[in-house]
């Protein structure tokens, strides 16, 4: 959730706080995460563990439906799994070895800079 609250999804006005949809993979498909995404309206396409599947039966009626999955919006997660590793290509970047954040953040936006803006 504090990764949502640095959001800001330009959309030629005032940007939005708010994405329609949150891709993430299964170690993020606890039910406290769903249900705070639920609480601020942001569909979650996030796979279920099977631990969870399998306890569902377990808990008869109270274990509820699955919650809603779409692999079409999933399977594009990649994208963004790929922008992260992108950076990684950078020694100071993959090694961390900053002493403060905003230095580390500095490097990042100049990779990014670096890596977007020139072909």
């Amino acid at each position: 959730m504090p990764v949502l609250a640095g959001i800001a999804v330009p959309t030629g006005g005032r940007p939005r706080s708010r994405p329609a949809a949150v891709i993430a993979d299964k170690a993020s498909s606890h039910p406290s995460t769903r249900q705070a995404l639920r609480r601020k309206r942001i569909r979650a396409v996030i796979p279920q563990r099977s631990d969870q599947i399998a306890h569902r039966p377990a808990r008869g009626s109270s274990g509820g439906r699955p919650p809603a999955f779409d692999r079409e919006t999933y399977r594009r997660r990649n994208v963004v799994e790929r922008a992260f590793v992108r950076p990684k290509q950078w020694r100071g970047i993959d090694t961390r070895d900053d002493k403060h954040a905003r230095t580390y953040r500095a490097g990042l936006v100049l990779a990014a800079i670096v890596m977007f803006w020139l072909p």
